[in-house]
């Protein structure tokens, strides 16, 4: 059952969290968290999401908030370092925030930046996680089909274990994955899966060979469990940004999740330079514990959004739960 508004209004709470440096163009982080029966849960799509989009991010805020998280295969999940498009001399300062992590996802293809700034950031990552390290790159979509592979060309000589929606489009995707494919370099989505009227569509095309997942923009937990049910592509769990109320979703989905063969995109709490609670689930020797989180008054307090936004985001949540109440 969809849980009445003023049950979702009763405890909820607007955060603004800053950020230790700017992460595609924004430096702080609003959240609008409220508690269900099963304990705090967050319900954060960027603002710029339409209502529609939107409405799914309510959906599994929801279903982590009024169900139980379904049974877990594990109580600790491997984490990936996540890099903003930051210059090479800042790579260290920001990895020294994962440690233990083994893996790093770079992001490229930033808007007023050029290739050589991707080139000389991915190869900082290398320099800092050393040969056995992992590298994997993230272009959220920005390059057409021939920027993608020529990128791809003069990357992969820094060993790439994937590259993550080079391009926006599903038929990109398949083009760009058959003409890397020779190279050996995976193509992973995840705007393609998240934020389709399909989510299924790109693994039916055959345009990529993983799927990166967040629980929250595909409707929760179960919903997701479906879509890697459905797909049989293996995945990589990861995440928005998200205090760690959200960060605790996207680890119990991991954790529900039967073979997870690839470091999960969850420690991005890592990025925050505040959170909700005096707990964070923040990487620990490369992982992140599998647990509900509870927050802290006096954190909410520090971190309380302006009322104008506070305001706007409540009735964004109207909004959104009037479109799922239209679902049902």
């Amino acid at each position: 059952m969809l849980p009445s508004l003023p049950e979702l209004t009763g405890s909820a709470r607007v955060v603004s969290l800053p950020l230790r440096q700017p992460f595609r163009g924004i430096t702080s982080r609003e959240a609008l968290l409220f508690e269900g029966p099963q304990g705090w849960t967050e319900f954060s799509p960027f603002v710029e999401y339409d209502d529609t989009e939107a409405a799914s991010w309510l959906e599994g805020a929801i279903d982590f908030g009024w169900l139980a998280a379904p049974a877990v295969f594990r109580s600790r999940i491997r984490v990936n370092a996540t890099l903003p498009a930051v210059e090479p001399g800042a790579v260290a300062g920001v990895l020294d925030a994962f440690p233990g992590c083994r893996t790093v996802k770079v992001k490229v293809a930033q808007l007023g930046q050029v290739l050589a700034d991707d080139v000389a950031r991915v190869a900082a990552a290398r320099d800092y996680v050393g040969v056995e390290g992992r590298i994997r790159i993230d272009a959220n979509g920005g390059w057409n089909v021939d920027e993608a592979e020529h990128a791809v060309h003069a990357l992969a000589g820094f060993d790439l274990e994937y590259v993550e929606q080079p391009c926006a489009s599903v038929e990109e995707l398949a083009d760009i994955r058959q003409r890397v494919k020779y190279m050996g370099i995976p193509v992973a989505a995840d705007e393609s899966v998240r934020k389709a009227s399909d989510p299924l569509e790109v693994a039916r095309a055959g345009a990529a060979d993983l799927l990166v997942i967040k629980a929250q923009p595909l409707g929760g937990i179960r919903a997701s469990l479906d879509i890697v049910a459905a797909t049989k592509l293996p995945v990589v769990v990861s995440s928005a940004l998200d205090t760690s109320v959200g960060i605790s979703m996207g680890a119990y989905l991991a954790a529900g999740i039967p073979e997870l063969d690839y470091d999960c995109g969850l420690g991005t709490a890592a990025l925050l330079a505040g959170d909700v609670t005096s707990s964070p689930l923040i990487p620990v020797d490369g992982s992140i514990e599998v647990r509900r989180v509870e927050v802290d008054a006096a954190l909410l307090d520090r971190y309380a959004a302006p009322v104008d936004r506070t305001e706007w985001w409540l009735e964004r949540l109207e909004r959104c739960h009037a479109l799922l109440a239209g679902r049902t």
